[in-house]
């Protein structure tokens, strides 16, 4: 985020229009710009101060205003601009509100290796999955969260979803937990042994919180997931099950449930981060009413009960199938969702005169070190080659563009794009999915040809 703002910041902030020439959206309360209104990421972050007001009646103030409230917006790398610059100067323009301290902001999130697209029915709809997988709500939070995009992109696949559930879920955290549970039902009759904690947790919540603190969400769930893991090997290691068989360990067993009953507790208490709903069923497996409240000796436990289930093959199959298939009514909402953008404002002749588009030939294409959209382009322009950084690495193999003939705005000023002097640009068409398509001529054109 840092890099990003401080490198607009050095090329020198340019003009930006906050309006749109759309017949939807917040009219601009300006003398002759009817027909005109607000760009959405210009009036949507004001809705957050309006949200805080309404859920804060008279106390919202000290949400935006307060110099001892420290302001944190997480939010996606596209939308870094709006909350970094231009929300932040409308902020400060208007006096007393307070700025953001930190903007974590995450990279971007893929479906099974492909771009998340609601028009293409590429995307996993949140009232289907709890649908398909009622009372999983967790599993899936649990999947994302071990897999959030913060340092680069991320995806998402369902046999990830599966494994992760199988092998982690079920079978360290929820089988630990009722292993706990049945033990001690088995061996206690569900009520706590007088016993001592035998298990010091305090490194690893202190690596939670300092993870959290640091707003690394994904290493702090890895780190909450050594909780479970210490308790099964301290289970492991201890055996009970053996242990009881003589009456001279009575102690031990006794300190080993103990502990493992507190291991429990600490898993449903910082689930309440991770995994809130799983934090609520442990909470009534331990009888209690707030993770606040102490594990006293003789405390009745609830009878034991699975925290999760496995996923099986057949469900994923018909998730994938999901992706692939999109049923008839989906394809009826897309047809009509799709639109093409208005015109924009009518310019001279004299203004197109000033552009020089000719036809141009890719004879090289490479990936830019440390970002992950950009590739630089040695252009084939018929007098001379020119050097390009283009945007286009997400929808196009360095390797499959060479000997693509392009449309190419030769005279447009060169800048510096991670330390590669990019000159002119390519221009592009976007259909209604976001995906890029070369403009190029029908026939084999010589480069440098004039495009008028």
């Amino acid at each position: 985020v840092y890099g990003q703002c401080n490198s607009w910041l050095k090329e020198g902030l340019k003009p930006r229009a906050m309006t749109r020439d759309l017949d939807w959206g917040v009219p601009v309360p300006v003398k002759d710009a009817e027909g005109k209104v607000m760009y959405v990421w210009f009036d949507a972050p004001i809705g957050y101060i309006t949200a805080t007001k309404e859920a804060a009646g008279a106390d919202w103030e000290k949400w935006w205003m307060d110099p001892e409230t420290e302001l944190t917006h997480f939010l996606g790398k596209d939308n870094i601009v709006f909350h970094t610059i231009i929300f932040p100067a409308m902020l400060h323009a208007h006096g007393d509100f307070i700025l953001p301290t930190n903007v974590p902001a995450n990279e971007f999130l893929n479906l099974e290796g492909d771009k998340i697209s609601t028009s293409r029915n590429h995307a996993i709809w949140l009232h289907e999955y709890v649908e398909d997988f009622p009372g999983k709500t967790d599993e899936l939070r649990y999947a994302l969260n071990s897999i959030l995009p913060e340092t680069k992109d991320a995806d998402f696949t369902w046999k990830d979803f599966q494994a992760k559930v199988n092998n982690e879920l079920v079978a360290i955290l929820g089988n630990f937990v009722n292993r706990v549970m049945v033990l001690t039902d088995k061996y206690y009759d569900g009520v706590v042994p007088l016993g001592s904690n035998k298990l010091d947790l305090t490194d690893i919540k202190v690596k939670i919180d300092e993870a959290l603190a640091g707003f690394n969400q994904r290493q702090g769930l890895e780190y909450y997931m050594e909780i479970a893991r210490s308790g099964n090997k301290y289970l492991q290691d201890t055996e009970p099950w053996k242990l009881v068989k003589d009456e001279a360990n009575s102690q031990v067993v006794a300190d080993c449930l103990f502990t493992c009953i507190n291991v429990v507790k600490e898993i449903g208490n910082y689930a309440q981060i991770f995994l809130p709903e799983t934090a609520n069923k442990i909470l009534g497996l331990l009888n209690l009413t707030s993770y606040q409240e102490e594990i006293q000796v003789g405390h009745k436990l609830n009878k034991p009960s699975l925290l999760f289930e496995k996923i099986e093959d057949e469900l994923i199959a018909i998730q994938m199938e999901k992706l692939q298939k999109p049923n008839a009514e989906e394809v009826i909402s897309v047809a009509e969702e799709k639109t093409v953008a208005a015109v924009k404002s009518e310019i001279v002749y004299d203004d197109f005169a000033k552009l020089d588009i000719r036809v141009a030939t890719i004879i090289a294409a490479e990936k830019v070190k440390k970002a992950d959209r950009l590739l630089h382009i040695t252009l084939d322009l018929g007098l001379e080659r020119r050097s390009v950084v283009s945007g286009i690495a997400a929808h196009f193999s360095p390797e499959d563009i060479v000997g693509q003939q392009v449309t190419y705005l030769a005279n447009l000023a060169p800048r510096t794009l991670k330390g590669i002097e990019s000159s002119g640009m390519i221009l592009m068409a976007e259909d209604a999915d976001g995906k890029l398509k070369f403009v190029s001529p029908a026939d084999n054109t010589a480069p440098g040809s004039i495009i008028a």
